[in-house]
């Protein structure tokens, strides 16, 4: 009997977050498949188990997915994470996942934190509807490219963000955009969180006096009717 491929989400900053089920759940597979085995190591001490461990991080995802097929086909059991929030979202896991059905075996989802539903429930804008839009194109082109196809969604928009790339970011959405409503949320359920609000015109002339390392997630409301 094949083995059983679990997707498990993992705190995104405060370790409390994790659930009972995907702390059960990785100390009973035989194999965890991690995006950083030293970010892995860290929550694995904190819990105080030991786990074999396989990287899987984006450049070398392909490489290693007959690797863990082959565990998973011997009967053992597989657990996928990254090194934070839950896998396959902005982070590797999709291409695994994929073949892991292809090859007839079982996915099993471990739901929890995730930096897109954290900030937007708590960002003040509408919640009926939204598209997560992952990192947006680094080069200037193709990121006014992306958000002029976005001008007419009525969803409010979600975006993960390097934060040396906000300036330009703003600079674009508004220039395809026009004025909206933003929120950048930062440091999240960690002693630092942060949300910052405002117009993308206000923040603008407001960016370069704030602090803003790290990734962030933004949000940017739909166009007014």
């Amino acid at each position: 009997m094949s083995g059983t491929l679990y997707i498990v989400a993992t705190p995104i900053g405060n370790l409390e977050d994790i659930t009972f089920r995907a702390v059960r759940i990785l100390k009973e597979v035989a194999v965890i498949a991690c995006e950083d085995t030293r970010q892995t190591v860290k929550l694995l001490n904190r819990f105080e188990f030991k786990k074999e461990l396989i990287s899987h991080f984006q450049p070398q995802e392909a490489r290693k997915i007959p690797l863990i097929l082959d565990i998973l086909k011997k009967g053992k059991d597989v657990a996928l994470v990254s090194d934070s929030g839950t896998p396959g979202i902005s982070d590797p896991g999709f291409r695994l996942v994929r073949e892991a059905l292809r090859e007839g075996l079982k996915v099993v989802p471990i739901p929890g934190p995730t930096a897109a539903a954290a900030a937007l429930c708590a960002s003040g804008l509408p919640t009926h509807r939204y598209l997560f839009a992952g990192f947006p194109p680094p080069k200037k082109e193709a990121l006014r490219k992306t958000l002029s196809a976005l001008k007419d969604e009525t969803a409010t928009l979600i975006f993960y963000l390097p934060a040396r790339k906000t300036r330009e970011f703003l600079s674009a959405l508004q220039e395809t955009l026009g004025e909206r409503d933003i929120v950048i949320a930062r440091e999240l359920t960690k002693i630092h969180e942060e949300f910052i609000r405002g117009k993308t015109s206000e923040l603008l002339n407001s960016i370069e006096n704030i602090n803003l390392k790290g990734e962030m997630t933004v949000l940017v409301g739909c166009k007014d009717k």
